[in-house]
């Protein structure tokens, strides 16, 4: 059974809570919306959180045209990809409207007067178990065509270890494979592991530098092993579809606060009105992280990845 309850969650304001005797979820209502708590219902947050604002993105047009800074808040966000600034980077700090549905909620904020966006997100929680499916929209609410991707991001706590799979079918004499890399990414960094068949990457408070990297997913999920527990992202990888960034449909960023694991929708042109939708599929399972070879991995993934 679902339960469903307003809030107050630890320096966030209101939110609205989501259990079902297994798992629990917390979406903010005076801002954003994020998905700022997921966990299991004795577990740890799997999400980074920043309370205090610390960690924000000050730009002058946006701060002197809406009165207002982006924070990253933490937890998970739905921008449009590609980014750019400052559009990525509107100010969504007020009041968020939101319509329970029979296995959750519809958080709604106030469309994106700059960009002429309408964004939206539909969490759905199982009856029982750790899962849900967050369905992410933007609408084009201009008078002329926008060509964009729905881009889910989901910021995580400090300290674990993310798998990303790679590509494996076998094109023959094509390649099977694209890997983008954001002009501040070494690839001498000691936080990645290159595989032939997973990229491993550690969030590790004591490097400063940031790492970016963008892949063409074929499998449609990514893992990350953090305290004692799995968090798996799911996603739709389309094939032959065009994706941002030159064809990267899952992107992780990481820097010495937190790591990111980004899914991004097909790249469309929306007419007036038109909406993009694109859904994951997240679940917490209980399992330390194993050794870090790829035949571990397999296992871990043959138990937990649908």
């Amino acid at each position: 059974m679902i339960t469903k309850r307003e809030i107050e969650y630890e320096g966030f304001g209101k939110c609205l809570e989501l259990t079902n005797g297994t798992i629990r979820l917390a979406v903010t209502l005076d801002f954003g919306p994020r998905i700022i708590h997921f966990s299991f219902i004795d577990g740890e947050n799997v999400m980074f959180t920043d309370p205090e604002r610390n960690f924000k993105n000050a730009n002058d047009k946006v701060q002197e045209k809406f009165g207002g800074t982006w924070y990253t808040y933490g937890g998970h966000r739905l921008w449009a990809s590609p980014e750019g600034n400052p559009k990525s980077y509107y100010p969504d700090n007020e009041p968020v409207s939101y319509i329970l549905t029979d296995n959750g909620v519809i958080v709604t904020p106030p469309e994106q007067k700059w960009n002429l966006h309408q964004h939206q997100m539909e969490i759905a929680m199982a009856d029982d178990g750790p899962s849900v499916s967050v369905t992410h929209r933007i609408t084009n609410k201009g008078a002329w065509d926008i060509t964009l991707a729905p881009w889910s991001i989901t910021v995580l706590a400090p300290g674990g270890v993310e798998i990303i799979p790679q590509p494996t079918k076998n094109t023959g004499l094509l390649p099977n494979r694209w890997l983008g890399l954001w002009p501040y990414a070494k690839m001498t960094d000691p936080r990645v592991t290159w595989g032939d068949r997973y990229i491993f990457l550690k969030q590790d408070a004591n490097i400063r530098d940031k790492f970016k990297l963008g892949i063409s997913s074929e499998h449609g999920y990514s893992l990350y092993f953090n305290h004692g527990e799995v968090f798996v992202k799911q996603f739709d990888s389309v094939e032959g579809a065009t994706y941002p960034d030159g064809g990267m449909n899952f992107e992780t960023y990481v820097n010495r606060l937190f790591l990111e694991m980004e899914s991004l929708g097909v790249l469309q042109t929306l007419a007036p009105e038109e909406t993009a939708q694109h859904i994951e599929r997240w679940s917490l399972y209980k399992e330390d992280m194993p050794e870090l070879s790829e035949e571990a991995i397999d296992k871990v993934v043959e138990k937990y990845v649908r």
